[in-house]
Order: C-alpha cells, then sequence, then structure tokens
C-alpha cells in the first residue's frame, strides 16, 4: 500500500488551520512512528487518513486513486486504534471482537478472532465481561480489535497507555512484526516505543512537518546539541537552554539539556532520541 499526501491544508469551520501544506508519502511495509506535542495536528492527520475529515485542499491517493473514490476499500484494509475508544462493558471480550468482526466483514471472524486473542495475551480472558477488565487489559482489547483481519493499513493513537512495562515491550515487538509487510502508523509521546520498533518518523507541530526521516538521521542533527553540567545559578535559563533531566548526585545536580548553544561549563554528550526530538522542537519555538 502506497499512501501521497499533496499539499494538505485543512482548515476548520472555526477558523482554525489544523494543518499547512503538508506533504507526505508513507508505503508498505514501514513502521512509522507520529510525533509532536499536544494540538500539533497528529490528529488531524489521521483522521484525514481515514476520510474521518475531508481536507480543505490539497490531495490524498491511496496506491494511487483519489481517497474519495476508495474509502470503502480503504476502510475494508484498516485497523484502527483511537487514543480514546468506546467498549461495550455487558459484552465479553470475545462477543465483542465477533461483533467488531461483523462490522468489518471478516470473512472468518472465529479465526480472526483467536488470532487476535493470541496476539494480544487475551485468550484466557474471552469469556470474561469488558466491565471487570483492568485499564491496562481494555487496551489490549482495543489492540485486538484492530488487529482483526490482519488489515493492510494500521493506525496506533497512543496504543501502550496504561500497559505495565514488560506489556509494552510485548506490544513494540507485535507492532514490529506486524510491520514487516504491513504499513503502521504509531502515534505516541512514548520515545521509547519509537525508538525501539520505527524504521521512520514523523515529526510535526503547528501542523507543519518539522521532520520526516529515520531515527538516526534525527540523532544526528542534535549532535553537538546536548550537554551534562552541574546547576548552577549562573546558567541562564533564557539563553534557549532546555532541561531535559536533572539527578541528585553527592557532587551536586546533575543536568542535562539541550541548545543551540550549550554553556561553557557543559560537557558534550551523545544525544537520544528524545535529546533529539525535544531540541527539534524547542529549536522551532526560538
Amino acid at each position: 500500500m502506497r499512501i501521497n499526501i499533496e499539499h494538505v491544508n485543512m482548515i476548520y469551520p472555526t477558523g482554525k488551520q489544523a494543518l499547512h501544506d503538508i506533504s507526505l508519502t508513507m508505503e508498505s511495509p514501514s513502521l512509522i512512528g507520529l510525533l509532536g506535542p499536544n494540538g500539533a495536528g497528529k490528529s488531524t492527520l489521521m483522521k484525514l487518513l481515514v476520510a474521518g475529515l475531508l481536507p480543505s485542499s490539497g490531495s490524498i491517493t491511496v496506491d494511487g486513486e483519489p481517497l474519495v473514490k476508495c474509502e470503502r476499500a480503504l476502510k475494508a484494509k484498516l485497523g484502527c486504534l483511537p487514543q480514546h475508544f468506546g467498549l461495550y462493558d455487558e459484552l465479553t471480550v470475545w462477543q465483542f471482537l465477533d461483533y467488531m468482526a461483523a462490522l468489518k466483514g471478516c470473512s472468518d471472524s472465529r479465526t480472526a478472532i483467536d488470532e487476535a486473542l493470541a496476539a494480544t495475551g487475551l485468550k484466557e480472558l474471552r469469556k470474561t465481561r469488558i466491565r471487570t477488565l483492568s485499564g491496562g487489559q481494555r487496551q489490549r482489547v482495543g489492540i485486538a480489535q484492530a488487529l482483526l483481519g490482519m488489515p493492510e493499513f494500521l493506525i496506533f493513537d497512543e496504543p501502550t497507555v496504561g500497559l505495565d512495562p514488560e506489556e509494552r515491550i510485548r506490544f513494540r515487538n507485535l507492532f514490529s512484526e506486524t510491520a514487516q509487510n504491513r504499513l503502521v502508523l504509531l502515534s505516541t509521546h512514548i520515545i521509547d516505543d519509537v525508538q525501539s520498533v520505527c524504521n521512520r518518523l514523523i515529526i510535526i507541530n503547528h501542523g507543519r512537518i518539522l521532520f520526516t526521516g529515520t531515527p538516526e538521521e534525527l540523532i544526528r542533527q542534535a549532535s553537538g546539541h546536548v550537554g551534562v553540567f552541574l546547576e548552577d545559578a549562573s546558567i541562564r535559563r533564557d539563553s534557549g537552554l532546555h532541561i531535559t533531566s536533572r539527578i541528585n548526585t553527592a557532587r551536586g545536580v546533575l543536568c542535562r539539556g539541550v541548545a543551540k548553544n550549550l554553556p561553557p561549563e557543559a560537557e558534550a554528550a551523545e544525544p537520544t532520541l528524545e535529546d533529539a526530538y525535544l531540541y527539534l522542537i524547542t529549536k522551532e519555538g526560538q
């Protein structure tokens, strides 16, 4: 599957412009991380990709065909987990997935449900009513419904929220395996999830694309702009320095920060993906 977004703008009826001249190409197989602060335009972009919104201008094509003409065909190949999704509390896990499989038109719903339950570790909970599930278990049900029928295009919006570290690792691996022959878009604020599995990043802020490329390329951009130093009142915080961590040590408070120009007291440090992301976002705001 290949999705082309060309010069897309999105202006809401209120007059707010959520996206500014967005151009992207996404092609399977790929696991793409979508990053950006709250209100950056990520949700608007995902709604456009599933035809939940129509762009104010520009075009979106799927395998060369305009999205507006192939919306039904796209949704038959789509699995989606919104950040806020609803579950029917009175149903069992199996009943809910059976209902979702019917809505998706899965030809072999039993097999599709069995595979989704196995992939998400819900087999033993298949007869459990959803109202009795924990927050993490409910999140797994949401992931399971997205995986039903193993669609060609998967969108996960904050899929590991509420999961413990062991579950997060499990699902990161699942997303990676799924993306071996599919297109997967993972929107998250958890940088570790992106760094572990994504082969490409899209970073958006104020409705504009700031970066698209590999995690390694983003990290290289932050080289020379990350440093560690002991906290000192003489270091000016208005100089563009952004503290990313503070650790109490026997010598004092050891700080890590990013800046276009590091203070003389700072010792250069190897950037992490989180450092590189924060440097890009803060640089754009200066």
